[in-house]
């Protein structure tokens, strides 16, 4: 695979949006990125990697007005995904909170709009919201963020539940609990699921076993976990970038073919789950 084609993945309602994005958690903390910040965000988009994933509870909504900032003369480019908190997410505070993310965002829509974490407020009334919203013309899609199969089966039990786009969850190779139950029930409803923090904020590099595949195949460490979950076509996974030789770097992930020693490997150092887990939040 080379240039700009990124593999897609299809939402239930049809559309197709790339698998390889870019996340911004703990972008525009520093001014003194800010600038590589935003052009490496452009030059993810340069790459074919448009979905761009962002939230309000992201400094503040500091991560929104850096995606505005990369995206203001592209946004016909990119998929826009972004999150309402839970302590938002009644009915009048989601729509609230969606405007208030258009505005910072400097867009009339978002195309992906996710509850963050369960909260308080009811899931129908969280739903009634984004069911306005849409019809309002405000976000595209909707779904929701760190949900366990228990709130999944929840949501498909409420009247319109079944239009959720995707489940945002935490899934990396030290963090496979989904694949027990929740990676599973999410496939057979064919509900693509999307990988945050795919190399654990950088924790799991230096692993030997993740190091010795890496040397074989003349990658970083980091390429080889990328592709790791790559390699499943219902994954959606947006690692952050803070500079463009970053992006690049995990644009390359995609071109990565793992072998069977090299997944046997991984295994052995990253056990599957043999039971289930509570879903893992960071």
């Amino acid at each position: 695979m080379t240039g700009n084609a990124i593999p897609t993945v299809r939402l239930p309602g049809g559309e197709t949006i790339p698998r390889l994005g870019q996340g911004t958690w703990r972008m525009a903390e520093k001014p003194s990125l800010r600038k590589a910040e935003s052009e490496a965000l452009r030059a993810g988009i340069d790459l074919g990697m448009t979905l761009i994933d962002t939230a309000e509870m992201y400094g503040d909504g500091a991560a929104e007005q850096l995606v505005a900032e990369a995206i203001r003369v592209r946004r016909d480019e990119v998929f826009l995904v972004s999150k309402v908190l839970p302590q938002n997410s009644s009915r009048a505070g989601t729509i609230a909170a969606c405007e208030r993310s258009l505005k910072r965002l400097g867009t009339d829509r978002i195309d992906l709009y996710l509850l963050h974490w369960r909260g308080m407020p009811a899931l129908e009334d969280t739903l009634a919201a984004f069911t306005a919203l849409v019809g309002a013309g405000k976000i595209r899609h909707w779904g929701v963020s760190n949900f366990d199969i228990d709130d999944m089966e929840e949501l498909a039990g409420i009247p319109g539940g079944d239009a959720v786009a995707t489940n945002q969850v935490l899934y990396n190779l030290t963090r496979r609990g989904i694949e027990y139950d929740l990676l599973p029930w999410s496939r057979r409803r064919h509900l693509p699921v999307m990988a945050y923090s795919p190399i654990e904020q950088g924790r799991m590099l230096n692993h030997t076993a993740l190091a010795a595949i890496a040397g074989k195949h003349g990658a970083t460490q980091a390429q080889v976990a990328l592709a790791w979950l790559l390699r499943q076509d219902d994954i959606i996974v947006i690692p952050k970038a803070s500079s463009r030789q970053h992006v690049e770097e995990n644009r390359a992930a995609l071109d990565l073919v793992l072998t069977a020693d090299d997944l046997a490997a991984l295994d052995r150092a990253f056990p599957p789950p043999t039971k289930r887990r509570p879903l893992e939040m960071l």
